[in-house]
């Protein structure tokens, strides 16, 4: 029976990506973000699940792989795609919105590197695909009505969404928030940024926007050396 309880987990994460995706299309971005939070939630219990319970196995494995791509390049390409639509009048062609799936398919290229790249147990080669939905999520949500304002500010989202297809791929080293020992000495970046994160969060939900861009400029600034 326990086998199957970190398989179910990661299935709870697929569906919450599901809805996330409706949620997008329908234009109600607070609630995809929140079932993309969700996702996420299910997603950092369904490997401490398996660990815990010593049933790792290969189909989890995929699984995984198969619900982050929902969850974490699916949904957040929806949020995206209905954004770009919006400004369908100042876009040089309607059909432009499409590309926001780009970020999909960079997605589950990005989990698909992860799973054969044995250089990222205690730290990332890439963007993580759950910061970069957390990313585009919480900058929709909360700055949409700042981002509709000038059509400028459409063409700024749709290249920052082919830059994050790069970052999702590049090999750029990110560091990872896991802890092997709880002293400041070894851990000192993590501590910094977690401390430094506090006072972004006064700015609301667009606040969860700029930790994940500060947490990739920290990662270029201090993981390139």
């Amino acid at each position: 029976m326990k086998k199957h309880i970190p398989n179910t987990i990661t299935c709870c994460n697929l569906i919450s990506g599901c809805i996330a995706t409706y949620w997008a299309f329908c234009g109600v971005w607070n609630i995809a973000l929140l079932f993309i939070v969700i996702g996420a939630v299910f997603d950092f219990f369904d490997g401490m699940s398996a660990r815990l319970l010593g049933v790792s196995s290969p189909i989890g494995k995929e699984l995984d792989s198969l619900a982050d791509d929902i969850t974490f390049g699916f949904a957040p390409s929806a949020i995206i795609f209905d954004f770009l639509k919006q400004g369908a009048d100042y876009l040089p062609w309607h059909y432009l919105a499409y590309a926001a799936f780009l970020m999909a398919a960079f997605s589950a290229l990005r989990l698909a590197k992860f799973n054969l790249d044995e250089r990222q147990a205690m730290g990332f080669i890439g963007l993580p695909t759950p910061a970069n939905a957390l990313f585009w999520g919480a900058l929709l949500v909360g700055a949409g009505d700042w981002l509709t304002s000038s059509s400028y500010l459409y063409y700024a989202v749709f290249f920052g969404m082919l830059i994050s297809c790069y970052l999702l791929v590049s090999e750029i080293p990110m560091f990872a928030l896991k802890f092997k020992h709880w002293g400041f000495k070894e851990n000192k970046l993590k501590y910094c940024f977690l401390i430094s994160c506090i006072p972004l969060l006064c700015f609301g939900v667009v606040g969860i926007a700029f930790i994940i861009a500060w947490y990739v400029v920290l990662s270029v600034f201090t993981q390139n050396q």
